[in-house]
């Protein structure tokens, strides 16, 4: 609703009402909040959202067990839709309110008509609740080549996060390059896991594998030394994908810095400024064989060359279910006291409060000895 819009006033019975997947409205204080779209966003499930539904949810946002941060507050207000009016009047103050409400939502049409009308020449124009007029970038173009310009103020505008596709370039074949849908990732990856898995475990069943440590001594290799190669590269890669996400993905680039900027957002801030565009939130294929070809070569390069592919093989398994968890966190309702949870929960707190800690995605495991774990709230 815009700000210049008089707001629509509802009864607690309408508020009371919508209490369905279809329809679910909460109340804070006396503002009312359409929450139907943030059902499947949000961390603790749909469920919590739609027992609460109809009702005042003041002292959820306060706490405990979770104090909601600034960011999610701010995140709330996108669904706002209008004020609770407790006084029931008579009949005629009733006709009138309905009257008023029949007459702003013909304006808000009138208006929006207007709106659509200057833009539809735009192919950016995705509707969504950002304020166009007084965000710091034209969400009508696209945004790669604006947020440099941001300087100092675009540390805190990417971590203030919107309910918003984003549009990162005008060309159509360089913006779909930057999109992918999850089940690309096992389509393009697994097949190659399973391969390599096959040929390192027949290459170690062979039996004429060994590692030479002098020339008048060597090591055999066994057939079942492959699962612990395996786990080996699997954990391996849990270190590197900590170590990506904090010193690379949250590099913080000097404000007077155009470029690093850029190449920030394109590489991590669009998705902390739009958490939840589905289309964004896992590798594309081609990027991520960078990292994948990368991984291969050192590995290939510092280890005998059967071992290093099996060590590659389980880093690689663990890149897949790295990108498949990061993108259940987002759009999953993994049950109440699950392990999975508590990562969902964990990782939200990530995106919406504490940006500069909570680096790990599939386990939490190196934030403790990096010292990056989010603290435990207290009251």
């Amino acid at each position: 609703m815009s700000p210049s819009t008089s707001p629509r006033f509802f009864t607690e019975r309408e508020v009371a009402s919508h209490c369905t997947k279809d329809s679910c409205w909460v109340l804070l204080g006396t503002r009312v909040y359409d929450v139907t779209a943030f059902l499947r966003m949000h961390p603790g499930g749909e469920a919590l959202i739609l027992r609460r539904s109809g009702k005042d949810v003041s002292g959820e946002m306060e706490g405990p067990p979770h104090r909601h941060s600034e960011n999610a507050r701010r995140w709330m207000e996108q669904y706002y839709i209008g004020e609770l009016d407790r006084d029931r009047g008579t009949d005629e103050t009733q006709t009138l309110r309905e009257r008023r409400k029949a007459s702003e939502e013909t304006a808000e049409k009138m208006t929006d008509k207007k709106v659509q009308e200057e833009d539809e020449n735009s192919p950016f124009n995705i509707c969504s609740s950002v304020d166009l007029d007084k965000d710091l970038v034209d969400w009508r173009k696209p945004l790669a080549w604006q947020v440099g310009h941001l300087r100092e103020k675009y540390d805190a505008w990417v971590h203030q996060p919107v309910d918003r596709p984003i549009r990162l370039f005008g060309n159509p074949f360089l913006e779909a390059s930057t999109k992918t849908s999850w089940y690309w990732v096992p389509v393009v990856w697994l097949p190659i896991v399973f391969y390599f898995s096959w040929h390192c475990y027949t290459t170690l069943a062979e039996g004429t594998t060994r590692i030479v440590l002098t020339s008048d001594f060597s090591i055999p290799i066994s057939k079942y030394i492959f699962p612990l190669l395996f786990l080996t590269g699997w954990f391996l890669w849990s270190l590197i994908e900590y170590c990506i996400h904090r010193f690379v993905f949250h590099m913080k680039p000097p404000a007077h810095n155009y470029y690093l900027i850029t190449i920030h957002f394109l590489l991590h801030g669009q998705h902390h400024k739009s958490p939840f565009d589905g289309s964004r939130l896992v590798f594309p294929p081609g990027l991520a064989s960078l990292v994948v070809g990368s991984f291969y070569l050192i590995l290939r390069h510092t280890m005998p060359d059967i071992l290093g592919i099996c060590v590659f093989v389980g880093g690689l398994c663990g890149y897949v279910v790295y990108d498949m968890i990061h993108y259940y966190l987002h759009y999953g309702s993994p049950k109440r006291g699950s392990y999975m949870y508590s990562l969902k929960a964990y990782h939200v707190k990530h995106h919406f409060e504490h940006q500069r800690a909570g680096f790990g995605i599939t386990s939490t495991f190196w934030d403790h000895p990096f010292n990056t774990v989010i603290p435990d709230e207290k009251f």
